[in-house]
């Protein structure tokens, strides 16, 4: 009577489809290699419980934040500002300020603040690119921000190719 109920579990289980798992399908089929003598190790893990501590996370916002102003400093060449000890700004021959240091390998600390709040305008760009897409179902507000992003992005690209440029000593525009 039991060998009964069991073959009618065993067969319920195999008139529906995929309810095995894997190791339930290869449990029969696999035998064990050292044969019956030698048993299967089971393996008991210990149940360690171990002191939590409680800390208060900050807010995302929070950490976003941080985040940002670490990568606007990064941007800005921080390390470059502390290693090479460049000049704040420069002037020419006549006293005129100037902002862009004329060689392509150095830079005024003015410069590279510049360029990295364009980066970070540019950075921007990208984020409100992404933050459009949160908005499927309300189509004016997420073409709004779609253009907005797009706008900074080319803005600041040409903004860069244009320091990049005056730096190399040619003429803004080919005028």
């Amino acid at each position: 009577m039991e060998k009964e109920s069991k073959l009618k579990i065993k067969s319920e289980t195999d008139e529906i489809l995929g309810s095995e798992t894997i190791f339930e399908k290869l449990k029969g089929k696999t035998p064990w290699i050292f044969g019956k003598k030698i048993r299967k190790p089971k393996l008991v893990y210990p149940k360690i419980k171990l002191p939590r501590m409680d800390m208060p996370l900050p807010a995302r916002s929070l950490v976003i934040i941080i985040v940002y102003i670490a990568l606007f400093l990064l941007q800005t060449g921080i390390v470059y500002i502390v290693f090479k000890e460049p000049l704040a700004i420069g002037a020419d021959s006549s006293g005129n300020p100037v902002i862009l240091y004329p060689s392509i390998q150095d830079a005024f600390i003015i410069e590279s603040i510049v360029a990295s709040v364009f980066i970070f305008l540019c950075s921007v760009g990208f984020v409100m690119l992404y933050q459009a897409s949160k908005y499927v179902y309300n189509k004016k507000i997420a073409i709004r921000i779609l253009v907005l992003g797009i706008l900074l992005i080319i803005s600041t690209f040409f903004a860069l190719q244009a320091m990049i440029t005056v730096k190399l000593g040619e003429s803004l525009f080919n005028v």
